[in-house]
């Protein structure tokens, strides 16, 4: 029988001083990994960084050394140092370092608006530090104090130093017995404290990091100084996107005499977009009431504008229309702000909400009032994004279904018998009769024939949901088997390769193009692997008593005629389509692979090729007519006698 455990007052362990952030450091840091070791820089950094919203500062120096130590270093008032009127023994200086909850946020007094509001900052990063200097310049004179672990390793020396010296410098090394690895990132280092810089406008910040431990492009040094904040900011990261329209929304609004909130939304034409938020020059990630409001407040002076402006599907724009497709920047300064949790990843104030929500929804009505031209033309282009949308839900639809039939093919496929990949091949033609001759023409073991009905749907300029909606297209993906859109797997392709076999005439060739599109617009991978292909199917027939010849065009038929001139009464048949030729003479022609003629499809590589083939595609299977037009007359080349 075992003894029975008793529980008593010698059981509970009472943590003294910075004992709990040592047994506890996620609860102060987040983690013990990188996002955590970075976070202690953030601490110390935002303390100087406050000392300059405050009007106090103007500069900041910081430096990360071999030794794996960071020092940062302001100008600013310094942390006090005079005696505590509580514990009159002990100066402010130590009292800060190593006590919870002991700072000079609390009350407006002597800040304002700040980052650290909890009084943990500057503690528990001392508690998590191996070692850790201290030295504050005022008056000419500068107080020292050593640390390690959270405890003063050394009393506070006075010494002196140039009367225009003040401020406050730390140095620390983080502790290993804390961190799984004592290594900061030169590149988010630089990152952050750049983005520290554009958040408070004047403030310069000097950055260094010795060469040794740069493993990147990250410069060991670096002089931020952002006199216009935000603006300079993006222009300098995002100037280059294609815009929907040039100009920007900007506002710097002034919440009451102690807070404000500063915005800044470009509006961008392809799918890229960011969203940055700060509350106090603290980085919120997971955004909160500030992100809330701004994008409430948006969507209801645009759902305004757009119907004073008589654009009513306006009403069906959402969020995701405009800021997916926007570079957007929020950043408040406000009094006593509410996170959650130490980390401070989101904001968490309705109040403020509901007054953002009124400032903004005002100011961004009024841009819009202001630049009505650019106005019309945004509201037209999120309009369109709504509705593209509303088909993407279509066209989602059918990427599942084509991931849950992939084993179910299409009726009219007929398949080749070869269980193996290698040599098989998807011969796509127009129509039945052609689908039916090839039937008879093929080789059964390695050939597969998926007639299409006429025309199939162009669907470079097309909405999704008709491309979702037509049969045919439907048809050739489950018979390609590579899924469709994020679904797409070019592992998954059913046939070493795929043949466009059209008629030799103009229809025949309007329709390869049709399918040449499909492919190029949502399976371009097939072509890019050197997978598709066009049959030549010959356009005549030349026959004398002795023997036949094919012509695949006139010039070829034409040189025929003048190489058997000598015979006399060749009879030429012109044929009218695949469904009318002989399958023996389609299979000895067009699909025996010993004497037929393919043609590989390819995409010429390098941006500026691609871009002239983009081009090419847009003039002449876009919604334009001019466009084609245009390419008719730049391109083609005109004959009196047409074979009409």
């Amino acid at each position: 029988m075992t003894k029975k455990k008793t529980y008593s007052a010698k059981d509970i362990e009472v943590l003294e001083g910075l004992q709990p952030v040592r047994k506890r450091p996620g609860m102060y840091i987040g983690n013990t990994n990188e996002e955590g070791l970075h976070h202690l820089v953030n601490e110390v950094l935002d303390n100087s960084i406050d000392e300059i919203v405050a009007g106090h500062a103007k500069n900041i120096s910081f430096y990360y050394a071999k030794d794996k130590s960071i020092t940062i270093k302001d100008d600013g008032r310094g942390i006090p140092v005079d005696f505590h009127p509580k514990y009159k023994n002990k100066r402010a200086l130590e009292i800060v370092l190593t006590t919870l909850h002991a700072g000079g946020k609390f009350s407006e007094s002597a800040y304002k608006t700040s980052g650290g509001l909890h009084g943990v900052g500057i503690s528990v990063v001392n508690a998590l530090s191996e070692r850790m200097e201290v030295k504050v310049y005022n008056n000419a004179k500068v107080y020292s104090q050593n640390y390690s672990r959270g405890l003063a390793k050394s009393k506070i020396t006075i010494g002196k130093c140039k009367k225009y010296l003040k401020g406050t410098e730390i140095r620390f090394i983080p502790d290993n017995e804390i961190f799984e690895i004592v290594m900061f990132s030169p590149k988010k280092l630089h990152s952050f404290i750049k983005m520290k810089a554009v958040l408070v406008k004047g403030a310069k910040i000097s950055f260094a990091v010795d060469k040794d431990l740069i493993h990147d492009t990250t410069p060991n040094h670096a002089e931020f100084y952002y006199p216009k904040g935000i603006v300079d900011l993006m222009k300098e990261n995002f100037e280059n996107r294609k815009k929907v329209i040039s100009k920007f929304f900007y506002a710097n609004l002034d919440l009451n005499s102690k807070e404000k909130c500063e915005i800044y939304i470009a509006f961008n034409e392809g799918q890229q977009s960011s969203m940055e938020s700060f509350c106090n020059t603290i980085k919120t990630p997971d955004g909160g009431s500030h992100e809330n409001a701004l994008k409430n407040s948006v969507m209801k002076s645009i759902k305004l504008y757009g119907k004073k402006n008589q654009l009513s599907k306006s009403v069906k724009v959402t969020p995701n229309d405009l800021f997916d497709f926007s570079d957007s920047f929020i950043s408040i300064f406000i009094n006593s702000p509410s996170f959650e949790g130490q980390t401070k990843k989101r904001i968490m104030m309705p109040k403020i909400q509901k007054q953002l929500e009124e400032k903004i929804q005002n100011q961004f009505l009024l841009w819009l009032n202001s630049n009505k031209k650019e106005s019309i033309i945004l509201l037209e282009t999120l309009i369109e994004r709504s509705l593209l949308r509303t088909d993407l839900s279509k066209f989602k639809e059918l990427e599942r279904k084509t991931v849950k039939e992939k084993n179910k093919l299409p009726g009219k496929l007929v398949d080749c018998s070869s269980k193996k990949i290698e040599g098989t091949e998807l011969f796509i033609v127009e129509g039945d009769s052609a689908g039916g001759s090839a039937k008879q023409a093929r080789f059964r073991e390695k050939q597969a024939i998926l007639p299409l009905r006429g025309k199939i749907l162009n669907v470079y300029s097309v909405s999704l949901s008709k491309i979702a909606d037509n049969s045919e297209i439907q048809n050739l993906i489950q018979a390609i088997g590579c899924g469709f859109g994020k679904n797409f797997q070019l592992s998954n392709l059913r046939y070493e390769k795929i043949i466009l076999m059209t008629d030799a005439d103009v229809d025949g060739s309007h329709i390869a193009t049709l399918l040449i599109t499909f492919f190029y617009k949502y399976m371009r991978k097939i072509i890019e692997k050197g997978k598709l292909y066009l049959a030549m199917p010959p356009l005549y027939k030349i026959s004398y008593k002795d023997s036949d010849y094919f012509a695949y065009d006139e010039k070829q038929k034409n040189k025929i005629l003048q190489s058997q001139a000598k015979k006399t009464s060749p009879q030429i048949t012109r044929f009218k389509g695949l469904g009318e030729m002989p399958a023996n003479q389609l299979r000895d022609t067009t699909m025996d692979t010993d004497h037929r003629q393919l043609i590989q499809i390819h995409l010429k590589h390098g941006a500026k090729e691609e871009k002239k083939t983009e081009k090419l595609f847009y003039s002449l299977m876009g919604k334009k007519a001019e466009h084609r037009y245009n390419f008719i007359q730049e391109n083609a080349n005109f004959t009196s006698n047409l074979d009409i």
